[in-house]
Formats: structure tokens, C-alpha cells, sequence
């Protein structure tokens, strides 16, 4: 296994929002320390209210403040990765949901791919069999109607060539029509037929990338892709996890 460290984006005040007696957060980190390959992991929020419980009692575990913005706290936390750090598994700090057995079904999967930049989607299908009624945002492609997850597995090299071209990719991942618009108007015109292809749409993706192979990655895990992002997401992670925490 690749020499993996693992960056969790845990800026502004959702990730510190407690479910039980616990931060949103705690339960993504919680997830990734039980993968055994992690060699680190570097949280991008709030130092000040998460020292206690990880700077203290865990040397596994680094803190750095965020930034303003996803891109910014991402290269806050880029400073501290290691030379020797093959790969980097990037999560968001509200997907309370995660599981581990979620996390190493995408690592694995990536190792069998050719690509510098990985990212998982999940099926509607999927994604509704298992949370029905959870709304996300959806895009339609010929193999099916996808969501994305709310992790990455990147190349280390690749991070100072992406940077900026990532800020806008970010700022769009909401809105798929625009986001589809911003990979060329071929790919766009394609998508609003029904035809656009998941190949089509990475290849748009690594062109805007400067070559960089983007790879999507199709994910049996819902979980991945449940971030709170509204009152009813948070209402739904609270029942889950405590209907865990009782068995």
C-alpha cells in the first residue's frame, strides 16, 4: 500500500456541530483511524476546539488552521504533508456517516486504476435505497444519475498545477449544469441530451486539469455522499448514529 496521508477539511462552524456529546467531525476522524495505512492525519478547522481531545492524546494527528475557503484550507494543511507521501486521501469534515469499510472500498478501487486524481460517485438508486428522501444534488450522465462523494485520492505532484483550476470546480460542484457548461460547450451540449458520457466527463475534467487523468469512481457506499448540508441531513445523522451508539 501506498504511503497515504489523510487531509480532513473541517473549516467554519458544521463541522464542530455535535451530534450526542460528540463533534461532527469526531466521526470522520474516527473512520480514517481505523484504516491501518494512514500513516497521518491532518485536520484543517479549529485548532483551539479540537486540541484537547486530538493534538493531546493523538501524535497521529496534526492541526492547522483553515482558510477562508475549501481550497485554502486544503493547501494550510498541503504545507504539513510529508516529502515521502505517495498519496492524498482527502475527506470533508461533515460526513458524519462514514464508515471505514466505505473509505478502503474507494482506496482499494483506486489502486487498480490508472489516474493521479480520484473521485467516487454513487448512484441515486443506490444512494435512495439506502436513505430514502435524503435530497442531493444529481447529474445525469448515459450511464446513469450519479451524486459525488465528499472524498478525493490525489497524487501529491499534481496539487501546485491543479490549485487553481480546482477553486472553480469547487465553486461549482453544486450546480451541474453550470459545472458541465464550464467543461466545454461539446460536453454541455451532450449533457442536455442525455448523452454525455462518464468517460466524456472525465476527460473534460483532466483537460481543464492540464492533463492531469481525473478517474470517477463508482462507489456501492452512500455514505460517502451524505453531507449535512441541511436541517433535515443532520436530523437524519443524529437518529443513524445514535441508533449505532445503542446497539
Amino acid at each position: 500500500m501506498e504511503t497515504t496521508v489523510a487531509i480532513i477539511l473541517a473549516g467554519g462552524s458544521k463541522p464542530l456541530i455535535t451530534i450526542g456529546k460528540r463533534y461532527m467531525v469526531d466521526f470522520v476522524v474516527e473512520a480514517l483511524q481505523k484504516l491501518p495505512y494512514l500513516q497521518r492525519i491532518i485536520i484543517a478547522g479549529s485548532p483551539e476546539a479540537l486540541k484537547k481531545k486530538y493534538a493531546e492524546q493523538s501524535p497521529q494527528i496534526e492541526l492547522v488552521n483553515s482558510g477562508e475557503t475549501t481550497i485554502e484550507s486544503f493547501m494550510q494543511a498541503f504545507r504539513l504533508v510529508p516529502e515521502d507521501a505517495q498519496q492524498i486521501l482527502i475527506a470533508t469534515g461533515d460526513i458524519p456517516l462514514l464508515t471505514p469499510e466505505a473509505v478502503n472500498h474507494f482506496v482499494e478501487s483506486c489502486r487498480k486504476l490508472e489516474g493521479a486524481l480520484f473521485y467516487p460517485i454513487v448512484s441515486k438508486e443506490v444512494n435512495e435505497q439506502k436513505y430514502p428522501g435524503v435530497k442531493r444534488t444529481y447529474v445525469h450522465l448515459r450511464e446513469g444519475v450519479f451524486t459525488g462523494g465528499n472524498l478525493f485520492l490525489i497524487k501529491p505532484q499534481i496539487v501546485e498545477q491543479c490549485v487553481e483550476e480546482a477553486k472553480e470546480l469547487v465553486r461549482l460542484r453544486k450546480k451541474p449544469l453550470a459545472l458541465v457548461s464550464h467543461l466545454g460547450w461539446k460536453l454541455l451540449w451532450n449533457y442536455v441530451w442525455g448523452r454525455l458520457s462518464l468517460k466524456e466527463a472525465e476527460k473534460g475534467v483532466s483537460r481543464l486539469l492540464g492533463g492531469v487523468n481525473g478517474v470517477a469512481v463508482i462507489s456501492p457506499y452512500p455514505e460517502i455522499g451524505v453531507d449535512v448540508d441541511k436541517p433535515s441531513d443532520l436530523a437524519l445523522a443524529k437518529e443513524i448514529l445514535t441508533d449505532i451508539s445503542k446497539k
